[in-house]
C-alpha cells in the first residue's frame, strides 16, 4: 500500500501545530509559508480530515482531529530519525542532525565555539541549538526535544544523566563605585547589607539565595532580571551588586561603564557546569561524538578563554 504522505509534510505540519502559525513555522524549519500550506492542504485532502482552525487574526488552532493527529505524526517522526541513527551507528559515521540545548545564563559564552570546532570536525552534522532556563531544558530531554543540554548540577532529576565537565565557584559582580569593589575578596556577611540585583531564572536563582543560608538575614534584593546582560547594566549602572558563576572575560557592562570581580570567600557549593542527557541518548554515535568533544574542551583548566575560574 502506498504511503498517502512524506515525511516532509509532516515535518511542517508539526512544525505549524507548535508555532500556531505559517509564518513562524516557515521561519523554524527555513521553507517558503507557500510551501508548507500546501503540505497542510495535501495532507488535509489526502486524509479528509480538517486538522486546523484558521483564524485570521489568531494563526492557526489545532482541530481535535487534528492534535490526534500531531500527537502520532511527532512519533512517526521520531522513530524515522531513531532508525537514521541506527544506521549511522552501524555504519560508523558521525553525521545527521543533533539538538544541543544550554542554559541561557552562558550559552552566548560557550556553545558557538563548541559548535564551531565540531563541525569543523564533523562537517556531516547539523547541530540545531536552543537556549533555555533549567526547567524547560530538563522537560526538553525527557520528550526528546534535545539530545544534549550543557548546563548546571542543578536539581538534575533521577531519570537524566549528568556528566560534570568544570567547577565554577560564585563571584560577586560590582559597578566601580561600589564601596566593596576594591577588595581583594568578600564573604558573604560582607555582601548581606547592601542591595542585590539577583539573576532571577528558575533554579539559579534558588542556589545564588541558598548561599546566604548560613548567614543571619536573607540578602537586599533590589532588583531581578532573567538577562545577564541586563544584570551587568544594572550592577555597572550602581543598582547594586550580583553573585554570578560564570565570568566574563570583558570587564564592561554592555553600556561601556566598568565592571569589577570580586571572589567570595568562605565554604560556598560551586555550579558544576556539565552535559545532561536521557537514557540512552550516549549510545547514539552523534551524542557520543559531542560528549567527547566536550569533554576536551570543557575542563578547571581548559575552559573557553570568555569563561574563567575566580582564583
Amino acid at each position: 500500500m502506498p504511503l498517502r504522505f512524506t515525511l516532509r509534510q509532516l515535518e511542517y505540519f508539526v512544525a505549524v501545530g507548535e508555532a500556531g502559525s505559517i509564518a513562524l513555522a516557515s521561519e523554524m524549519v527555513n521553507v517558503s509559508s507557500p510551501s508548507i500550506s500546501a503540505a497542510i492542504s495535501q495532507l488535509e485532502n489526502e486524509f479528509g480530515l480538517q486538522l486546523f482552525v484558521r483564524k485570521h487574526a489568531h494563526g492557526l488552532s489545532l482541530t481535535q482531529a487534528g492534535r490526534q493527529f500531531m500527537a502520532q505524526a511527532k512519533t512517526v517522526l521520531h522513530e524515522t530519525e531513531a532508525l537514521n541513527r541506527l544506521a549511522d551507528n552501524i555504519s560508523g559515521f558521525v553525521q545527521g542532525p543533533l539538538a544541543v540545548g544550554c542554559l541561557l545564563t552562558f550559552a552566548q559564552m560557550v556553545v558557538p565555539g563548541l559548535r564551531r570546532e565540531f563541525e569543523d570536525h564533523y562537517p556531516d552534522v547539523t547541530v540545531n541549538q536552543v537556549e533555555r532556563d533549567q526547567s524547560t531544558l530538563i522537560e526538553m530531554l525527557r520528550r526528546a526535544d534535545i539530545d544534549v543540554a550543557l548546563t548546571y548540577d542543578l536539581d538534575i532529576p533521577t531519570d537524566l544523566t549528568f556528566l560534570p565537565l568544570a567547577e565554577l565557584p560564585p563571584y560577586a559582580l560590582f559597578g566601580e563605585n561600589h564601596p566593596l569593589a576594591d577588595r581583594m575578596s568578600v564573604s558573604i556577611s560582607d555582601l548581606r547589607p547592601h542591595k542585590m540585583v539577583l539573576l532571577d531564572l528558575p533554579l539559579s536563582s534558588e542556589y545564588f539565595l541558598s548561599l546566604f543560608e548560613e548567614s543571619s538575614a536573607a540578602p537586599h534584593i533590589a532588583e531581578r532580571t532573567r538577562d545577564m546582560n541586563v544584570l551587568r547594566s544594572l550592577v555597572a549602572n550602581d543598582f547594586g551588586y550580583s553573585i554570578l558563576n560564570i565570568r566574563f572575560l570583558s570587564d564592561t557592562a554592555p553600556d561601556g561603564r566598568k565592571l569589577k570581580f570580586v571572589p567570595i570567600t568562605g565554604n560556598l557549593r560551586p555550579l558544576r557546569m556539565g552535559l545532561a542527557t536521557s537514557p540512552g541518548a550516549q549510545n547514539v554515535l552523534t551524542v557520543q561524538a559531542f560528549i567527547e568533544h566536550c569533554k576536551s574542551a570543557l575542563s578547571d583548566d581548559n575552559i573557553p578563554r570568555v569563561v574563567s575560574r575566580v582564583s
